[in-house]
């Protein structure tokens, strides 16, 4: 519960700042350049957390989950008080920077989950874990759109400080989940080597590119549905709040109802394979809403999608959990998080790109992606049966 606990004040602080930074960068970048000021925020911070993700992780795997874990939280609370001083558009750079450099916290969270509980349990508590966030993704928005209106640092301030509870919470209440008999002995160069690492998981490739597929096509949904809303729907912020708001209950119902309902019943290869579906069923009737504006087909794939999500992401991790043993979860979970940056970093340049010529395109490319990232599931099925 105390897990559960830091993880939603995480997302709850994470996620008060979402309707703010627009008008935050507003104040450095003309009106015009704001977008791009955004998104060169988002991929400094995701490049950053691409080579630091798995040199926290295995740091975890050699000193200790607790020591990493408050060690990410720390950086955190200095990105966001950077934040809230501001000034100039470079001290929030550097503020992103400290935050990526030191994004360990969501790795070590999924590596002391892989650590404290049987490995048939393990989807189940990705599956709550996931839950939490969404409810703090929920309600952070909410909260920072009430803190800004009244000041435009204050809700960067209270992220700094809700993140200092969590310092707080693990170093007194937080037991240490790896014991020192089980962690990694020694640390070379290659430990700090983002690359490195992927070698040393050619076992898990299939399983691993199955994420990055998954990752990619989600990616896409993510960083282009609202402006797909604007434009071909022609809704308004009104309507497409109402939108995300129905996608997060959608995940959360489906990582804390529907998961555990579907253990019972099936393995969680066939579980993630099912998410699979519902997503690529979700992106395709997006792809069929270009040429039937239909409120209903609409809903029926946000529904699709983040179940879906809901679905495979913790099948997903549970099966990577259990492909290594305690001393390499940290440097497993980090390379995970890094492939996940890496994501954020492309998927936006392009999927842009492809967007502007043709949002036909774009989500048909989506859909392909996710039925491919199904095929590739099954062949690493294949490959585990037969080691």
């Amino acid at each position: 519960m105390i897990l559960l606990g830091i993880v939603l004040m995480n997302a709850v602080g994470m996620s008060i700042v979402i309707p703010l930074l627009p008008f935050l960068i507003g104040q450095y970048l003309p009106k015009q350049q704001v977008v791009l000021g955004m998104s060169a925020l988002l991929s400094v911070f995701a490049a950053c957390t691409f080579i630091a993700a798995p040199i926290l992780g295995a740091l975890s795997d050699r000193y200790g989950r607790r020591n990493i874990l408050i060690i990410s939280l720390l950086g955190s609370v200095i990105g966001y008080v950077l934040f809230g001083i501001g000034g100039s558009l470079w001290v929030l750079f550097v503020g992103r920077i400290i935050d990526g450099l030191t994004a360990g916290n969501i790795s070590t969270l999924f590596a002391i989950i892989s650590d404290s509980t049987k490995p048939e349990e393990r989807t189940k508590w990705f599956g709550y874990m996931g839950a939490v966030m969404g409810i703090g993704l929920l309600t952070g928005p909410v909260l920072g759109g009430l803190l800004g209106a009244i000041d435009l640092s204050l809700p960067f301030f209270m992220t700094a400080g809700i993140i200092s509870l969590s310092v707080v919470a693990v170093y007194f209440w937080l037991p240490e989940s790896l014991p020192s008999g089980k962690r990694t002995k020694q640390l070379n160069v290659d430990s700090f080597n983002v690359f490195s690492h992927l070698k040393d998981f050619r076992e898990i490739k299939w399983l691993l590119i199955t994420g990055i597929l998954f990752y990619a096509g989600l990616e896409i949904f993510q960083f282009n549905f609202t402006i797909f809303l604007k434009d071909i729907f022609k809704w308004g912020p009104a309507y497409i709040g109402s939108t995300l708001t129905v996608a997060g209950a959608c995940e959360i119902i489906s990582r804390s109802l529907l998961l555990p309902l579907l253990l019972k019943h099936f393995s969680e290869s066939i579980v993630g394979v099912i998410g699979l579906i519902m997503l690529a069923t979700g992106l395709a009737f997006i792809v069929i809403s270009i040429f039937i504006s239909s409120l209903i087909i609409i809903t029926l794939a946000v529904i699709c999608i983040l179940a879906g999500e809901g679905l495979f992401d913790p099948t997903y991790n549970s099966q990577l959990s259990q492909s290594v043993d305690e001393s390499n979860q940290g440097k497993l979970q980090g390379v995970n998080q890094s492939l996940q940056s890496c994501t954020r970093v492309l998927i936006p340049l392009g999927a842009a790109t492809i967007y502007y010529s043709s949002p036909f395109l774009l989500y048909t490319i989506a859909t392909l992606i996710i039925i491919f990232s199904i095929i590739i599931h099954e062949k690493s099925l294949s490959h585990r049966r037969h080691r």
